[in-house]
């Protein structure tokens, strides 16, 4: 089976996700809003479902791979919905706050968690679609921790290692640098998975380009008044109304991709997962 030793990177992912949001969720939990709730417990059971997923397949527990990936069919339209709850409360905090950091930062927030559920919904389609091809299949579902590690390491680099901040910017432009700089190492990663393997590596070129679209939002929407005026109508659709629509796209994109043909070069190996 194809990366051997992923359970490692996707152990040290859940690792930062603890780390990172220790002191603003994990310590406060029973304070913290319930979008929050939400987000936490369904990005973390992602990869906590991924680690069994490597842990079952490279172990040949076909059996329980599969009911292990019929688990994440159901999972994946509550984890976007629980991204689209934390947009809807950066919205709220937005056009009701009047802390300038607020103002400043959330326009950027709402934009790259838009390229985040994009980020999400192609790669897990993806991942999908080509679940016969287990190079492919595998390089898909790996780069999907990918894009929840750019939140809790820069917090990480802002608490303990603040002189991977390099830009030496001031708060709260200095939290945008330091997301953008975390976002910049898992697309170096990506990259070097890629040139590692061209053609089996197809799936962290993917992840790179969209990753790459995500830091540049995140960079410049706060500085683009388009933007601020859409979180600002964003905030008046109702949250019910945003929850029904991600949930819809959460189980559009399991659907199409579980249903749709799988292409072609299985393995026969690729084939006995299926059965």
């Amino acid at each position: 089976m194809p990366y051997r030793h992923a359970n490692y990177f996707v152990g040290f992912t859940l690792l930062v996700i603890v780390l990172g949001f220790w002191g603003s969720y994990f310590q406060p939990i029973a304070a913290v809003p319930v979008a929050f709730h939400v987000h936490a417990f369904t990005a973390t059971t992602w990869v906590m479902l991924l680690l069994f997923q490597l842990w079952s397949i490279h172990n040949s527990r076909n059996a329980l791979h599969k009911r292990a990936g019929l688990l994440s069919l159901m999972l994946f339209p509550f984890l976007i919905v629980g991204f689209t709850m934390i947009i809807n409360v950066a919205a709220s905090r937005f056009v009701s706050s009047e802390d300038p950091s607020a103002q400043y930062l959330t326009p950027s927030f709402g934009l790259s968690m838009v390229f985040a559920i994009l980020a999400y919904v192609i790669l897990f389609y993806l991942a999908l679609r080509h679940r016969r091809n287990i190079k492919l299949h595998a390089g898909y579902m790996l780069t999907t921790p990918l894009v929840l590690f750019e939140s809790p390491f820069s917090r990480i680099m802002l608490d303990h290692l603040p002189f991977l901040v390099f830009t030496k910017s001031e708060f709260p432009q200095r939290v945008l640098d330091a997301i953008v700089i975390s976002m910049a190492m898992a697309i170096t990663f990506s990259l070097v998975m890629y040139i590692r393997d061209r053609k089996g590596g197809i799936p962290f070129l993917v992840a790179a380009v969209l990753m790459s679209m995500q830091a540049i939002a995140m960079f410049v929407g706060t500085s683009i008044e388009w933007v601020r005026q859409g979180f600002a109508a964003y905030a008046a659709i109702p949250d019910w109304m945003t929850i029904v629509v991600a949930f819809a796209v959460g189980a559009a994109t399991a659907w199409l991709g579980w249903t749709r043909k799988s292409g072609r070069g299985d393995s026969p190996a690729a084939a006995a997962l299926q059965t």
